[in-house]
């Protein structure tokens, strides 16, 4: 085990666990913003330089700090490192940095992108950004690409993270695309055209963090925040059927992966269940899902309170919150 001080709060974590992870654990705003890392996929991280942090100790055995910003999302700790994130200004200036290079060429979409509401590349302007922009030469431009009838590609709004090869790589396998070019000119394709649409290739638009990749099932249909996710599940041969079904009235608009805290999926499901299974009756409703990212969904009141909670299992966890704070009358008080 390494005792380790992040942002002077001291966490022991196993030996070989990254930065990031460990940040996790304790969770909350000092954990690093991730553009391209995702704990599922292997290889993933230190390609955006979005959650750079500051070592100012090295270890107990050699504390000096090391010399420059390092990714946290790859780096190991050592036992007695002492990291700063939040605490640093170095660190919240390098991230203001990050956030302009990435914006540089990003499209202003945000109005008509089926991304938004639940783009972590918002979250992060939003967080790290400034309202203005010094960049004014033009912006690259790609041709566009037709990869099959159920995934859209935007590569305009691509920030090359490598999410989605590394998922067709180690979750969907048969992977006909990649990113082809070098420099400004690297763009994701498939060179030789091609249709994605492995039993699993629908889960590159989960792990997308912007509005590159995108169900075209899904497409212009409504704003997510206007939508109500619940959790479902049905008896399916090829995965685990563990979904969640986002609602308009009665209505199924789309169906995704779940997700964890930090946007991550936790469970791959196959196309079938992702493009095909669009009606209630195709599925087992758990109820309504709590979404614990930092998301407009979150502030969406879908999740309605329950007066008999004692007897309801698995209440999420924003209701339990909230009939904490304000209990239900009883009837006849």
């Amino acid at each position: 085990m390494a005792k380790i001080t992040f942002d002077g709060i001291e966490i022991e974590v196993p030996d070989g666990t990254t930065i990031m992870n460990a940040a996790r654990t304790v969770g909350g705003s000092i954990v690093p913003p991730a553009m391209c890392y995702y704990t599922p996929l292997k290889g993933s991280g230190g390609k955006c330089r979005a959650c750079l942090v500051k070592v100012t100790a090295g270890s107990t055995k050699d504390p000096r700090p090391m010399p420059k910003l390092v990714p946290s999302c790859i780096t190991s700790v050592q036992d007695g490192m002492v990291v700063e994130n939040t605490v640093n200004q170095q660190v919240l200036d390098v991230r203001k940095g990050i956030v302009e290079m990435l914006l540089i060429n990003h499209p202003l979409d945000c109005p008509v992108c089926d991304q938004a509401g639940e783009c972590d590349l918002q979250n992060f302007a939003f967080e790290h950004g400034v309202s203005t922009t010094r960049y004014t030469e033009e912006r690259r431009t790609f041709d566009k690409i037709d990869i099959g009838p159920l995934i859209q590609l935007h590569m305009t709004r691509c920030i090359l993270c490598y999410r989605c090869v590394y998922t067709a790589n180690q979750v969907a396998g048969d992977r006909v695309h990649g990113v082809l070019g070098r420099g400004d000119a690297a763009e994701i394709g498939t060179y030789i055209e091609n249709i994605i649409d492995q039993d699993f290739s629908g889960n590159v638009i989960d792990v997308c963090p912007v509005g590159a990749l995108t169900d075209k099932t899904w497409r212009f249909k409504q704003r997510v925040w206007f939508t109500k996710p619940v959790n479902a599940h049905r008896d399916c041969p090829k995965c685990s059927g563990n979904v969640l079904l986002w609602y308009k009235g009665k209505d199924v608009l789309r169906i995704t992966a779940r997700k964890d805290e930090y946007g991550e999926v936790k469970e791959w499901i196959c196309n079938e269940c992702r493009f095909e299974k669009k009606e209630t009756s195709d599925w087992t409703i758990e109820g309504p899902a709590h979404i614990d990212r930092s998301s407009v969904i979150s502030a969406n009141h879908y999740e309605l309170p329950v007066l008999n909670h004692s007897v309801v299992a698995d209440l999420p966890e924003s209701t339990q919150r909230e009939l904490e704070k304000n209990p239900p009358l009883k009837l006849g008080s």
